[in-house]
């Protein structure tokens, strides 16, 4: 072999050191970025899989009834609700099974607004708890970070971007290049060996399941989720394209007055024409729905002012089956009525991932599966501080070492740029690490093990 030749193989060797060492830093950049989040949104999304079966066994007292013969009126069953929590009732919602119970929100000055669960076979009022009280309501919350105000959802752009970006730097760290891939874990738990081969070995099966959901996540994020559905909804009064909107329509939206799906957050609501005569009232307004065939489980929100709707929407574990229908409060007859086959392509894609990323679409398969990726998330996250502290100097954060070459940043800072470009808030964030860390390796250059 000719000394050009052994020189040429060296400078290689020398090249793909000096990225590996910079893709090393980096996943361990986005490690720090989003580890404890990752933690968080895991063990919170795995409860939420399976919200419906933790609130039904929780509030069985509430929420499930005896299936009898005959059922009472919604208008009965209003009038038991305000009978025992006085008030104004807004929002109806019709029992989603045969032995499920109705429940009326009523708001009121002294209270707020309570969720009151009635039996619709004797009116009996049930009991009743703070409107969106339950346990599941409450773990939503935690995972959305709601409960941190709307700055928050700044943080769950920054969160999804961030672990893209920890799953594409771990897969390069992983890839063989030459050798083979490591797929099983060796060693023992003493070892720092055992605890990188399953950090390895987790993240190929939950990486592409964070990627999965981090991308169906960034609908709920402040600047990228908000911008798009603007982009995507903000014509046609807030409604996809092709859908009838040729009716008097209001200022207000149709997420103030029943939570919707995210494609109709930017929907206004049509007007009733308050000089058509007498309301029909919410029994004519529920047999239209039904007869119309609004899927069970639907939300009616009672209008409350002349020129309101009545509202009826649902949104089914199958995403395919989200509907939306609007009724003049005076003559009952539909002013809009749109479903998931009214969604733009993009919409449709980002409803089906919604779902997916919740768990409801394909049942109990979805759940076990999302269930496994949260805890190899959780096992991710644990192995690689395991790993950290087996590994980590005296004294230091352990920061991988910088490559001898500066240049081989060129070809990663390209990559994060094209991440940034798509996700803005995300750009801005690597910036400014990237000049963190410019300016921590002028102070000091980290020692390592």
């Amino acid at each position: 072999m000719s000394d050009t030749t052994l020189g040429r193989e060296n400078a290689v060797a020398r090249s793909a050191s000096n990225l590996y060492r910079a893709v090393w830093r980096w996943h361990f950049y986005a490690g720090l970025m989003v580890l404890p989040f990752m933690i968080t949104l895991a063990v919170t999304g795995a409860l939420y899989l399976f919200k419906d079966e933790i609130d039904t066994s929780v509030y069985s007292d509430l929420k499930r009834v005896t299936v009898a013969q005959t059922k009472v009126t919604p208008e009965v069953m209003v009038d038991a609700a305000l009978a025992n929590y006085p008030g104004t009732a807004v929002k109806y919602l019709d029992p989603a099974t045969p032995g499920s119970s109705a429940e009326i929100t009523v708001a009121s000055a002294d209270f707020g607004k309570l969720a009151v669960y009635v039996n619709p076979y004797d009116g009996s009022v049930l009991g009743a708890l703070p409107d969106r009280g339950t346990i599941m309501w409450t773990i939503r919350y935690l995972h959305s970070l709601k409960y941190f105000g709307d700055g928050a959802r700044m943080v769950i752009e920054l969160a999804g971007g961030w672990s893209i970006l920890l799953v594409g730097t771990g897969f390069y760290l992983w890839w063989p290049r030459g050798k083979k891939g490591v797929v099983t874990v060796r060693g023992k738990p003493k070892n720092r060996m055992f605890w990188r081969d399953l950090h390895a070995v987790t993240g190929l099966f939950a990486g592409v399941f964070i990627v999965f959901l981090a991308i169906t996540g960034m609908p709920w994020s402040g600047v990228w989720g908000e911008k798009v559905n603007e982009w995507a909804n903000g014509s046609n009064f807030g409604y996809p394209s092709g859908v009838r909107v040729d009716v008097p329509m209001s200022g207000e939206h149709l997420d103030h007055v029943a939570k919707t799906s995210w494609s109709l957050e930017q929907a206004r609501l049509p007007e009733s024409s308050a000089a058509a005569g007498t309301p029909i009232g919410l029994n004519r307004a529920v047999e239209t729905f039904d007869r119309l065939g609004l899927h069970r489980g639907y939300t009616v929100a009672i209008p409350g002012k002349p020129t309101v709707v009545y509202t009826g929407s649902v949104y089914p574990d199958a995403a395919s089956q989200q509907r939306v229908i609007h009724l003049d409060q005076y003559s009952g007859e539909p002013l809009i009525d749109m479903g998931f086959a009214d969604y733009g392509l993009g919409g449709k894609w980002m409803e089906w991932g919604i779902s997916v990323h919740m768990g409801q679409e394909f049942g109990l398969v979805t759940q076990l599966v999302l269930l496994a990726a949260c805890l190899g998330i959780v096992l991710l996250a644990v192995s690689a501080g395991v790993m950290w502290w087996k590994r980590r100097p005296t004294g230091s954060l352990g920061v991988p070492p910088l490559p001898d070459d500066p240049k081989a940043f060129r070809g990663l800072i390209a990559i994060l740029a094209l991440g940034g470009i798509a996700f803005p808030l995300v750009g801005i964030s690597l910036l400014v690490m990237l000049a963190l860390d410019w300016a921590g390796t002028r102070v000091m250059r980290p020692r390592f093990a």
